[in-house]
């Protein structure tokens, strides 16, 4: 399959080489990786002119976007501004971070997902963190969900769906989306992939807030969000993660926000959370 992969870079100096060496030591190649430079003022530039100078099928553009650690809006905009570069001659369309190790048949076995079931829309493996020296699951999401860090889209999905949202949650109103259009979501838990710089490094008390909002734009309601922002604060050991997501959701309710989904695209997502939390317990 043809893989067309875009990976937004904000001071990556220390990670984006490793990624790239990865990626084009791949059993599968890709047709194009674009890397987009965001506002970097270290060494990333210098990586990106080796690989293109390299590399027939990497290319680099560079865009302005705030200094300011913005989750979701601030890697979509970068992402997007990346596709406005890229061609339309792809099957899969890939969204990947720039502090990830790929196994070399990476691509080879996600393209394998896509093609063994045509009803797969969204595909990807596992992110795995090194602790004590060794490389362990980073486990803050189901098996049956892929994280944002490593997204990959069959096109007609991607275009289905309207593309990613410019917000924090975007990696998980795709796959909803996708799923009220009738795609599927498939893992490969063999697939494991290195992730250098641990998810919520750079997070601040205001990105907790951007995470209740989150849970309001997508139209959960407040029990379905006290639920899951319980999940999160579980998973992240931090009592005070819960607080500030409800506060973000009642913040957001206040204000003049507006959700990212339409009314029934909310209530089918409603349905599919409850489905699940019903599926766990029974």
């Amino acid at each position: 399959m043809r893989f067309c992969i875009i990976i937004p870079a904000h001071n990556e100096e220390a990670y984006l080489e490793q990624t790239l060496q990865s990626l084009v030591s791949q059993t599968l190649l890709p047709q194009k990786i674009i890397i987009v430079n965001d506002h970097s003022t270290d060494g990333t530039q210098a990586i990106i002119d080796q690989f293109t100078a390299t590399y027939p099928f990497i290319s680099g553009i560079e865009t302005t976007s705030t200094a300011k650690h913005e989750p979701g809006s601030k890697v979509i905009n970068a992402f997007n501004k990346g596709l406005e570069v890229s061609d339309t001659d792809y099957e899969v369309i890939c969204k990947f971070d720039a502090d990830l190790i790929f196994p070399k048949d990476y691509l080879e076995k996600i393209s394998i997902l896509f093609k063994n079931n045509s009803n797969c829309g969204v595909a990807g493996g596992f992110c795995y963190i090194q602790k004590k020296r060794k490389w362990v699951l980073e486990n803050l999401t189901n098996t049956d969900h892929v994280r944002g860090a490593l997204k990959a889209y069959r096109k007609e999905c991607y275009q289905q769906i309207g593309g990613l949202k410019s917000t924090m949650g975007w990696d998980t109103v795709d796959e909803l989306l996708a799923q009220y259009h009738g795609w599927q979501i498939n893992t490969d838990e063999t697939l494991h992939v290195k992730h250098l710089k641990p998810t919520g490094k750079t997070y601040t008390k205001a990105a907790r807030y951007k995470q209740g909002e989150a849970f309001y734009k997508l139209r959960y309601g407040l029990v379905l969000t006290s639920i899951a922002s319980a999940k999160l604060s579980l998973k992240k050991k931090s009592f005070s993660y819960f607080i500030d997501c409800i506060r973000g959701y009642q913040k957001a309710k206040k204000t003049t926000i507006q959700p990212i989904v339409s009314e029934k695209e909310g209530g089918f997502i409603r349905r599919l959370r409850w489905k699940g939390i019903k599926r766990k317990i029974l």
